[in-house]
Order: structure tokens, then sequence, then C-alpha cells
């Protein structure tokens, strides 16, 4: 307790500024010069977009960024961020045990751990905080990144939830991804972001108020990306959407698991002759505008080279909008297309499962899309590409004019940051398409393309540990080796 006329080490809350109000007329300022800059076309595309997260004054005001600790928070609970034995060293977790008390420490026994991605309260004790809710971050690693992801997003659900049940007015969030834990930073905090953006959507009519509590290294991240969930205007809204990452999860922010798989077409087959007609009013048939147009002018010699490929970089800009906006989630829950680890130089590697795409019935459309959504983050810097043929039925094979497509939408960045393509247990249709397609409708690309008879040749190249492989590659892996190794085994000593 204070002593009396001492001031107060707590913070309370109600005085802290809300998002709207430390953002607010600058904002609308920078919104405005930020759009009038932009090419008349982009805008318009902007414009005729709608944000997944929309401009909500009525949830900006309920949203705190402080730069502090977050055991003096004095609010209806704050969060402490542990590991699996609530026994965790870290600062978060030290401040809290020191301004609670050791009564704390005692209750926690009681507790018997907590398990990863759950949520447990007790009291707060001496804190001005009424309660603690305790929380435990999952370790982060690339190669399974996906589990990692649900489980930090587990951690800030299973917290807003708890202080949904128990009626609380207030609740300060500290960083649930610690050092300790090796989560990278920003893809921490959009999963932060994004999953208390929409619980207070769904069903955060009774919280007043969440602080996102951060470090002087943390607030900067914070920052940057508070204005893509929280926009503060319209304009910002509009200004953010294509900064969007590709995940955005479901409804709830949940990131989309392969488990969940969903319907891709509705009425999936060949095309009625009554839709032929549609093909060319369709919108994948309009994002490029005049394309034949286009062509002629550069057969004429009426394009120059820098006009050329200012258009190209606005049609691509076209279609990385139109991925931001769009829900992909049904593509992204074939897991088809992941990151992982990285090669033996370092190099980001993305991996393509060929058995995971049921050609004749995917909304090619969207794949495109998706690909785009996924993939322009990746290829700022050099990447590589695992193709995972095994098993791949006849159904599975992509068009080649799907693959043209895709290569004359995608921006520059993508063939020039391509280092290597390996197509891991090809097949003789497979190497012969691939020769055809890199000598005739791709230049530049034959070099980066290798066949990977086995696991062992990838492992010369990725690092087993850096690249998540599907159960069913390993399988056919060990089958094929199989025969090999009996063969060894039955020559003479």
């Amino acid at each position: 307790m204070d002593p009396l006329g001492a001031r107060s080490q707590f913070v309370a809350v109600q005085n802290l500024p809300t998002w709207d109000q430390s953002q607010g007329v600058q904002d609308e300022v920078d919104g405005e010069n930020q759009l009038t800059e932009e090419d008349d076309q982009l805008t318009n595309q902007l414009n005729s977009l709608e944000s997944p997260f929309p401009f909500r004054q009525d949830i900006n005001s309920k949203i705190v960024l402080f730069n502090g600790d977050v055991a003096l928070l004095n609010c209806t609970a704050i969060v402490n961020t542990s590991n699996e034995t609530l026994t965790d060293k870290n600062p978060v977790s030290d401040s809290i045990h020191r301004y609670a008390g050791p009564e704390l420490r005692d209750e926690l026994l009681k507790l018997k751990g907590c398990r990863t991605g759950e949520a447990k309260m007790t009291e707060g004790f001496n804190l001005a905080a009424r309660f603690i809710i305790h929380t435990v971050g999952p370790k982060y690693k690339a190669k399974y990144r996906t589990a990692a992801e649900s489980s930090l997003y587990s951690c800030y659900r299973n917290v807003m939830q708890l202080a949904k049940e128990h009626a609380m007015a207030s609740v300060g969030l500290c960083v649930v991804s610690t050092v300790k834990r090796a989560y990278p930073l920003e893809d921490a905090t959009h999963i932060a972001l994004r999953t208390v953006r929409r619980f207070l959507e769904n069903h955060g009519e009774n919280i007043e108020m969440v602080v996102f509590a951060v470090s002087d290294v943390e607030e900067p991240v914070y920052r940057k990306l508070m204005p893509l969930y929280y926009p503060c205007s319209k304009k910002e809204e509009k200004i953010s959407l294509p900064l969007l990452p590709a995940d955005i999860g479901n409804t709830e922010g949940e990131p989309v698991v392969p488990e969940r798989q969903i319907r891709i077409a509705e009425k999936p087959g060949n095309l009625e002759e009554s839709d032929l007609g549609l093909v060319g009013s369709h919108a994948f048939a309009r994002m490029e505008g005049d394309v034949d147009k286009q062509r002629k002018l550069i057969l004429q010699g009426q394009m120059s080279e820098a006009a050329q490929q200012k258009q190209h970089q606005r049609n691509y800009n076209r279609w990385l909008c139109r991925a931001r906006a769009e829900d992909l989630s049904d593509i992204a829950a074939l897991k088809a297309l992941y990151q992982t680890g990285v090669d033996l130089c370092g190099r980001t590697v993305m991996v393509v499962v060929g058995r995971n795409i049921p050609v004749t019935i995917i909304d090619m459309e969207k794949a495109l899309l998706y690909f785009i959504h996924v993939m322009d983050h990746i290829t700022v810097k050099e990447y590589v590409m695992v193709y995972f043929h095994t098993l791949t039925g006849e159904h599975n094979h992509l068009d080649t004019d799907f693959l043209k497509k895709l290569s004359d939408i995608v921006d520059a960045k993508f063939k020039k940051n391509l280092r290597a393509f390996y197509f891991v247990h090809p097949t003789f249709r497979t190497k012969v398409s691939t020769w055809f397609f890199t000598t005739f409708s791709v230049s530049g690309l034959k070099e980066k393309v290798h066949h990977i008879e086995n696991l062992q040749q990838l492992f010369t190249c990725i690092l087993p540990e850096q690249i998540d492989i599907p159960p069913f590659v390993l399988e056919y892996d060990t089958r094929l080796l199989m025969p090999i190794a009996l063969s060894f085994l039955s020559l003479p000593i």
C-alpha cells in the first residue's frame, strides 16, 4: 500500500489515450496525401475493394498501446506469460511476481501447471489489477510453424474468453511470445492484433478496454502493424489493405489448418456449354485489361520498355490488392503452399505439395491470388521452392497455361530472387513437361530447375530439420529406397 499522500506507481488505464485518440487527425491528413499520390487506376482498384478489417471507431476506442510494465496497470486483469510449470523467469513474469507478492507463487502451485495455448486465472494479490491471467506461449521452430501459430492464437483467444466469461471491463495484455521462446516478433504481433480485433468484433460488447503493454523494442513493431487491423479512418483502411499478410485467419482470427477442409466448388466438374459465354466477362479475364491491345502496341514499337514495365507493375498491383481483400481460406486449407525453414545458404524454403491441389475442381483464379498473396513478401529476397510431386495423380498436374499465366502476372522479383526449384520424386512426364515449359515458355528458369530422385539428395541442399515434409512423402521415399537396400544386402561378402 502506498504511504498516505504518496503518488501511486500504478497506472490508471482510464487516463491512457486510446488508439483513435493517439492517431486521429494526423492519419486523416497522411491518408489524404498518400492516396492522392497513387496511380489513378490503382486508387480506383483500392476503392472498389473491401478491407477484412474495416475502420471501426467503436473498436478503436477500446484499444490502448502502452509502453510500460503490464504489472503496473490498474485494470480488471493483466496477463502473465510463463512456461508449462508456471515458473518461467522472464522480465514480464518477474515483474508481476515482484509486485504481486509471495502469495502468487503459492497460488500457482495449486494450479499444477498450464498447457501451451491454455490460460488459467489467479487473484492479483498486491497488484492494482484484480486478476492475473496466466498463459503459455509456444516454442517457435520454423519446421512447425503452423502448430506455433495455432498455439499462439489460442493463448490470446483463451485470455479474451476468460475476460468475457468473468465480465471483465479491462484487460492488460503483455506480449505473450517471449524472446526465450524464439517466436519472430512481427509474426507474433500479427496474430495478437488480429485475434483481439476479431474477438472484439464478435464477442467484445461488454469489454471496455484492451491495453497492449509493450517494451521499447516491441513498440515500433506494434505501431507499424496496428493500422492494418485498427485503421483510424477510411483512407487509412484503404492504404493498409495491400500491406495485410497472406494469412489473416478465419472469422475468429484463427489460423486455417489443413484438417479444416471445405468444398472448393459448389458444382465441380466440366464447364457446361452455357458457362462458356461468361468467360470473356469473368473477373479473371478482365483483370489485365485489353491484353491484345497492349501486345499490339508493343509489336508496333509504340510502347517503350519503361512503359511496359510500368504497365506490368500496375497489373501486378491490381492482383495483389485483390488478393489482400478476398477470403482465400478455402485455398489455404489445402496446405498446398507453405513456408518452412531455410536451405544451407540461409535462403527461405517454400514448399508446394502437388497431391493437395485438386486441379479439376479448384478455382484457379483464387489459386493465383493465394500464390501471389503468400509469396509477395517472400520474394523480396532470395528463396527456393520445393515441389513434392510424390504420388501426384493425373488430375493433379497443373496445366501449362496456368503456369504461363502465373509467370506473366507475377512481379519481376519472383523470377529474379528464385535461386532453385527442386522437383522431388519426378516422373518421366514431369521431366519432359518441365523441359518444354522452361525452354519455350519461360526463359531463364531452366538452370534453376533440379530433379530430385529421393529425399537424401534433397537433404544435401536443405537439412531435414529445416523442411516440413508431408508424412506420405516420407513413406513413399522409404518404399522407394527399400529395393535398393535389399539389393545391397543380397550382395556376396
